[in-house]
């Protein structure tokens, strides 16, 4: 694929085409609730799928669940988080919370997984949110742009990298394209997710990160990082003065989403009352707005709905990765 190729993300779910937070419920969570669900997380704390997990967690907490906590399972930028679902007994007791990319893009870019996306079940959509490049304290204070940012890279070789939260990952992908269409040569780190990246981006080690817009909304905020380009077709409602990587010149339009699975094992009932009560503590208004606190724009699904979503984005990212020669490598 030529650099500069637009990359788009034409699936979408839109707020009408899923039409399911307000209705009634079949059944409430409450009446088959386990005793103590654990909802599996690839990343360490802090990052954008942890602390939204938690908060999921603290609805669960009493309805479906007599007990619902969030477990780390970080690393392998992501892989370990759904290694362990897949292990997991499949009552309902279980679930996991994960970025798109681990199921959507990482079948094609690694060689090897310790998953297949059977050996997962869709149980409901959480959240979208843009990827963004931001840079540090080791770039100038007169780098306010991504062409500046790519001209400063060709000019500093020695610290011309960029992190990510994974290897493989939608961020990563991202990075490769920014690279290859700003004529640069950008070193890439791949992290644990995005907590220790940017805590690297922070103490000046590395000198720029692209992840998720919410765990640099604060830092952003607060002056200690530049935004300097989003990932998304339209401007970023949360950094709304930060261009789009499109609007700069560099013809990317790709947004994330993240998303509740279980073993695939567990039967339709299963699957149904947790997606029952997931569209509850989602729809909740506190869960919203603390979802916008992260950059995330929250919303559910049915098990079908995110089934088709995620079948189409696998058959999209196998083409998009056979045409670009992407791999967790590049």
């Amino acid at each position: 694929m030529k650099a500069g190729q637009m990359h788009t993300r034409r699936r979408l779910l839109g707020a009408g085409a899923l039409g399911l937070l307000g209705g009634a419920l079949p059944f409430t969570a409450r009446a088959q609730s386990v005793d103590t669900c654990k909802i599996l997380v690839g990343f360490p704390p802090g990052g954008t799928t942890d602390v939204m997990a938690r908060k999921v967690a603290d609805k669960l907490r009493g309805g479906y669940a007599r007990v619902a906590i969030v477990e780390n399972r970080a690393g392998a930028g992501g892989q370990l988080g759904v290694a362990a679902l897949k292990d997991s007994p499949a009552d309902g007791s279980a679930m996991l919370l994960t970025p798109s990319s681990m199921l959507t893009i990482y079948p094609h870019t690694y060689k090897t997984l310790q998953y297949r996306l059977d050996d997962v079940a869709p149980v409901s959509l959480a959240m979208y949110t843009h990827h963004v490049l931001s840079v540090g304290p080791a770039v100038p204070d007169s780098v306010k742009t991504l062409k500046e940012f790519f001209a400063w890279a060709k000019a500093n070789p020695d610290k011309a990298a960029y992190g990510s939260p994974g290897a493989g990952s939608m961020p990563h992908l991202i990075g490769v394209l920014l690279t290859k269409a700003g004529g640069g040569d950008l070193r890439h780190v791949a992290y644990r997710g995005s907590a220790p990246g940017i805590q690297d981006l922070l103490g000046g080690q590395i000198a720029s990160f692209l992840g998720p817009v919410g765990d640099v909304i604060t830092h952003s905020r607060a002056g200690r990082v530049r935004v300097l380009g989003s990932s998304g077709s339209k401007r970023d409602a949360f950094v709304p003065d930060v261009p789009t990587m499109g609007e700069q010149g560099f013809r990317i339009a790709l947004r994330e989403w993240y998303a509740f699975f279980m073993p695939a094992k567990a039967s339709a009932e299963t699957l149904q009352r947790a997606s029952n009560a997931l569209r509850q503590a989602i729809a909740a208004a506190d869960v919203v707005d603390f979802g916008k606190q992260f950059g995330l724009e929250v919303q559910a699904s049915s098990p079908r709905e995110l089934a088709d979503l995620l079948k189409a984005d696998a058959a999209e990212w196998s083409g998009l990765a056979k045409e670009t020669g992407f791999t967790a490598d590049s």
